[in-house]
């Protein structure tokens, strides 16, 4: 349920009331001008009221003092329209039998509503009962600014995620909700999803509209244009670093502020709270790469996140990359070095992901090279990054990260050699690769259990023999280079070789022999892992 406040009464609304049709009004100037808002009814005979107004009040009069001065009247419309009026309503009677011209040309030219009242009618009335409903929607519009407050501070103290402030700001604001950076690129969405993708599937027309705003009076700096847009600056300690925007907001603008300004003072006490661990820009990039790789929403639904996140779409060359153990921060960092376009998160534990947008007519390949070149250079470790094939098709991209992901764990066990490759593909990872894709097959956990038992199970069972079965094998059956990597003695290698052989009852000479141990071996690890 939704706590959006309804519009406060605008001019055409009070004369809607039941009360004020019944002194027959009729509009006889300003009448485009019927939606301003009343922010107070006052009676009034002075000549000189506009003096005493403020903004938005509905002046009720009937004119006694200026009744046989065209000057005095022309005047009193004019100093409403300076003090900013909503509206004059004159009551017709011995003052002014009919609507004088005099005001009515003047209001006209001001565009200040003119209405006349052809019946006698009590002022004191049309005071209650405007009074009345104003006051209650300001106390409407307080109680909406606790009880947002209220909500957003208990999720901020419980440590929940950005995302769920965004949620609850959405129900009270019954609109889609964005956050952005100062580049405009969408940190964030909440709200009806339908909703948020009109939103985004256009974004780039509609923010160069919303960012027409002018700075309203709030403190964080929010504005307004047509259409229920309203934003809210987000930044502290004299620095912006944000923008949150209500989007199609139906309620009244001063509502509208209010919602987005105890929405602004949340999000940046939630962003000072959470510390620079993990930014907004990479929850963001990391939300989307999560749920290409899932595939739970199609790839084509993701295309306007994509679009408003600020990752080149259109005629486009995707790259995805895997980098195992690679920080989110230096991979951003070399590819901004190299004026790559692209997004980076970290997908899981260890893996983070990269996805390359690139013209199509540049050299994917090459590029993807020489980007994990630059890593190796800037980070002087021996990570190795995993690649899929350039996809030119957006529908395409989550099965190309999932390649990488797969690349990437298979390319895992091989140990970093500072002189290996920098980049690997499918084609790179062989029999390794097809082990990892079948690691999770009963079947081969059954073959990889009992080509190994000798090792892993039973009185005589030792699991330090693996490493060195492992180095043997990797090695091509390397008996000095396999010495070389452990630190011994060939004679002692010989001897640990026989207990392997004795253990696992095989010849490690015997080629099929020595694969079939090598394949069960890949398996254990990969299970393992």
């Amino acid at each position: 349920m939704t706590t959006a406040l309804e519009p406060a009464l605008s001019v055409r609304q009070v004369l809607a009331l039941d009360r004020v049709l019944a002194g027959e009004p009729e509009v006889v100037a300003g009448a485009g001008h019927l939606d301003r808002p009343v922010r107070w009814v006052h009676v009034a005979e002075a000549a000189d009221v506009g003096v005493m107004l403020s903004g938005g009040e509905m002046v009720l009069t009937t004119g006694v003092l200026l009744a046989g001065d065209p000057d005095a009247q022309a005047e009193y419309i004019r100093s409403l329209h300076r003090a900013e009026a909503a509206a004059v309503v004159l009551g017709l009677g011995r003052a002014f039998p009919a609507p004088p011209d005099v005001m009515r040309r003047a209001a006209e030219r001001c565009g200040l509503p003119m209405v006349v009242l052809h019946r006698p009618f009590p002022f004191v009335e049309l005071t209650e009962e405007v009074q009345s409903r104003l006051v209650r929607h300001k106390f409407a519009a307080v109680s909406l600014s606790e009880a947002v407050r209220t909500a957003l501070t208990a999720l901020i103290t419980t440590g929940a995620p950005l995302q769920h402030l965004l949620d609850e700001i959405a129900v009270h604001a019954a609109c889609p909700v964005v956050v952005t950076n100062l580049a405009h690129r969408v940190l964030a969405t909440a709200g009806e999803r339908s909703a948020v993708d009109d939103v985004l599937r256009d974004w780039d027309r509609i923010a160069r509209q919303a960012w027409g705003y002018h700075p309203g009076p709030s403190g964080t700096g929010g504005g307004n244009q047509g259409d229920g847009w309203i934003r809210a600056e987000l930044g502290g300690r004299g620095e912006r670093w944000g923008r949150l925007v209500l989007c199609g907001h139906r309620g009244d603008a001063a509502t509208g502020r209010l919602l987005a300004d105890r929405a602004a003072e949340a999000l940046v006490l939630h962003r000072m709270l959470g510390g620079p661990a993990h930014s907004w820009e990479e929850e963001s990039a990391q939300g989307l790469l999560t749920d290409l790789v899932s595939g739970v929403v199609p790839a084509r639904q993701l295309l306007p996140r994509a679009r408003a996140a600020g990752l080149p779409v259109n005629r486009r060359t995707f790259v995805p990359l895997v980098v195992r153990g690679g920080d989110p921060a230096r991979l951003d960092r070399v590819l901004r070095l190299l004026g790559l376009p692209g997004l980076v998160a970290e997908l899981s534990e260890g893996a983070t992901a990269l996805l390359l947008s690139l013209p199509r007519d540049q050299d994917a390949e090459a590029l993807a090279e020489h980007f994990a070149v630059r890593l190796r250079h800037e980070t002087g470790v021996p990570a190795v990054v995993a690649a899929a094939g350039p996809r030119t098709a957006w529908d395409d991209v989550p099965f190309g990260l999932r390649e990488a992901l797969h690349v990437a764990e298979a390319a895992a066990d091989t140990p970093a050699d500072q002189d290996g490759p920098v980049l690997v593909r499918l084609r790179d990872v062989h029999l390794r690769g097809l082990v990892r894709l079948l690691r999770d097959d009963p079947h081969v956990q059954s073959f990889a259990e009992r080509e190994l038992d000798g090792l892993l199970c039973g009185p005589r069972a030792d699991p330090r023999l693996l490493p060195v079965l492992r180095t043997y094998l990797a090695t091509g059956r390397n008996k000095s280079r396999t010495a070389q990597l452990h630190h011994v003695s060939r004679p002692a290698l010989y001897r640990r070789l026989e207990v392997i052989q004795e253990r696992l009852g095989i010849d490690l000479d015997d080629f099929e022999q020595a694969a079939s141990v090598h394949i069960a071996l890949l398996a254990h690890d990969a299970q393992q892992r």
